[in-house]
């Protein structure tokens, strides 16, 4: 580690945030850390303004009483705001709780309460939507009272802040906010970033899963720089200066370690965009349509598994997609500090040729999620277990779906993504979603919401006849729904909502949804 009177010179040394904002500040100076192309126009911010606006912040935010532990949250899309509200909470040691900009009014309220957080920075307007009107949607009292919150629905919530006109009385002002810094001097702000820890929580991603709600996912400093120097040598760029193009909101876990934090510490500069890939009708979580896997075709490494628990990617194949196998890559090779098993119900290792649960423990994995206890989580021997079920195939393994996901049809498994799969292979179908529903005599019903290739007509009776040529009768839907891309239920994540899928295909089928 390189240092030079009390300023980290090399980025790539970085174990905390403070350490890392003020090496790029030194090493990148005037350069762009961090763009947003909006129609607007460009917005930059510098490694230089970057570190000072967060700084400013920072102080701020040390006069308002917030300190190491105290949890502060903000909605912001990807740019120059959210990077500097991340490092100005991150690097006084308080905990950034970022929140994704396409919460809806009543998730809002969840996380907002589950967090527990102190204070909210909130971005006011972004792809037209007026996040201060969301906010009194969600807690409706803040239409009414003043800058005194005591809201009963987010009892521990103290400040919000906010900008532009017509501002609600309950939101607090970036001039009321900002004023506190001149009571702080850098002298305070150096002493407190020093006594920030590669143990000490970072960050806590609010995330959810396809059958799941949202959970807050917790990550300390050391593990978030140890795995953005492992990612910024697998991902670039190499040299200061380079495009880093992120495809991915910031706020969740793809953002940020794949391209905002690598590319700060390379000198990257990172270019945003509004809309992100989260913004499009690609739904995770499911086979993808041919023309959206050819969009990844050039996407090198070939990332399997990841999650917010494991702070994005750890497990790559060496090709896209293997035969047969359309979740995603296959896994050759895994990162660094990662320990793997492939389990029984029994947490046990499974054999060749054998499926179980993808368990995981390691420096960069979760300690823990927020007011959860860790033994509903982790193996008594400290594995995370993710739900995911993968196959080995000697030195290979393959993702073959969530363990929730699973159909049970008359005593036998059945795997949404191999049906899913075959019915992509025929000519009519665009894309299927297929889960199971409630049936007396068969436990789960294998049902499919089905969209039709353009200019094609679905004839679920020649449907169902061609995938009985390519599947066992018990994996072969015995009810189908046509339904438009666009009805395609998704969490704010863009992952299928399947249980929103059921639901769907029960109501228009009349039958009795899960």
């Amino acid at each position: 580690m390189s240092e030079d009177n009390g300023v980290w010179v090399d980025p790539k040394a970085a174990r905390t945030l403070p350490q890392l904002i003020r090496a790029a500040a030194a090493a990148y100076g005037d350069g762009v850390a961090v763009r947003l192309e909006a129609d607007a126009g460009p917005e930059d911010i510098t490694f230089r303004e970057l570190d000072r606006r967060s700084a400013e912040l920072g102080r701020a935010l040390l006069a308002r009483g917030i300190g190491k532990g105290a949890r502060v949250g903000f909605i912001a899309g990807n740019g120059p705001q959210f990077a500097t509200w991340l490092f100005a909470i991150a690097r006084i040691g308080a905990v950034a709780i970022p929140i994704s900009t396409m919460i809806r009014a009543n998730e809002l309220v969840r996380v907002l309460r589950q967090s527990d957080v102190c204070g909210l920075f909130v971005q006011r307007q972004f792809l037209g939507y007026d996040y201060a009107e969301r906010l009194c949607e969600a807690l409706p009292a803040l239409r009414q009272g003043g800058p005194e919150l005591r809201l009963p629905e987010a009892p521990y919530l103290r400040w919000i802040v906010s900008s532009g006109e017509g501002l609600p009385a309950s939101f607090r002002t970036a001039d009321w906010f900002g004023k506190a810094a001149e009571t702080i001097g850098d002298e305070l702000l150096r002493s407190v970033e020093s006594e920030v820890h590669t143990t000490d929580q970072l960050i806590e991603i609010y995330t959810s899963g396809s059958m799941a709600l949202p959970k807050g996912v917790r990550h300390n400093h050391g593990p978030v720089l140890f795995r953005t120097h492992y990612l910024r040598g697998m991902l670039g760029p190499a040299e200061p200066g380079a495009d880093v193009n992120c495809y991915l909101p910031m706020f969740w876990v793809g953002g940020l370690m794949m391209y905002l934090l690598p590319g700060i510490e390379g000198g990257g500069k990172v270019l945003c965009t509004e809309r992100t890939l989260s913004n499009s009708r690609v739904a995770m979580g499911s086979v993808l349509a041919d023309e959206d896997v050819a969009l990844m075709k050039n996407n090198k490494p070939y990332w399997g598994l990841g999650m917010s628990e494991s702070l994005g990617p750890y497990g790559y194949g060496d090709e896209l997609r293997a035969p047969g196998r359309p979740l995603c890559a296959p896994m050759d090779h895994f990162a660094p500090d990662y320990e793997i098993r492939i389990a029984d119900e029994d947490d046990r290792p499974v054999g060749d040729g054998e499926v179980g649960e993808m368990q995981l423990r390691g420096y960069p994995v979760t300690p823990g999620l927020h007011k959860i206890e860790r033994a509903e989580l982790f193996t008594p021997d400290g594995y995370y277990k993710t739900g995911d079920m993968c196959l080995i195939e000697g030195q290979r393994i393959h993702f073959i779906g969530r363990n929730g996901d699973m159909i049970k049809t008359a005593g036998s498994n059945v795997s949404p993504a191999e049906v899913e799969m075959e019915m992509q292979q025929l000519e009519s179908v665009h894309s299927a979603y297929v889960v199971g529903l409630p049936d007396k005599e068969r436990g789960q019903l294998v049902a499919a919401a089905v969209v039709a290739r353009e200019g094609a007509t679905l004839d679920f009776a020649e449907v169902e006849a061609q995938l009985r040529q390519r599947l066992s009768g018990y994996k072969v839907p015995r009810a189908y729904l046509e339904i438009a891309r666009e009805e395609v239920p998704l969490l704010h994540s863009n992952k299928v909502a399947r249980r929103e899928v059921a639901r769907m295909i029960a109501e228009r089928l009349g039958r009795v949804a899960a």
